[in-house]
């Protein structure tokens, strides 16, 4: 899915999970697909229709943001750390 289609869907509420993964062609890539809410699922793909991979995090993150997601810092866990 092109960066414009998952703007759109994910406006729509039609994404119902994004997912970060190891490249299974490269391991020191990541690549992300969003998961529809009929249950399909897409990569995120360049203009060429090729899958897009990154290979800083750092990058992807701000790519996903890009397109409308909201990512922040998670909560420490009970007994991790913060405050009491």
């Amino acid at each position: 899915m092109k960066r414009e289609q998952v703007q759109e869907r994910h406006a729509e509420g039609h994404i119902s999970a994004t997912h970060v993964i190891q490249n299974p062609a490269n391991p020191g890539e990541w690549i992300v697909f969003f998961k529809k809410s009929a249950g399909r699922s897409y990569f995120l793909v360049d203009e060429n229709d090729e899958v897009e991979s990154f290979s800083s995090l750092d990058d992807l993150i701000e790519t996903v943001r890009g397109l409308g997601y909201r990512l922040g810092t998670p909560e420490p866990r009970s007994g991790e750390g913060g405050a009491p």
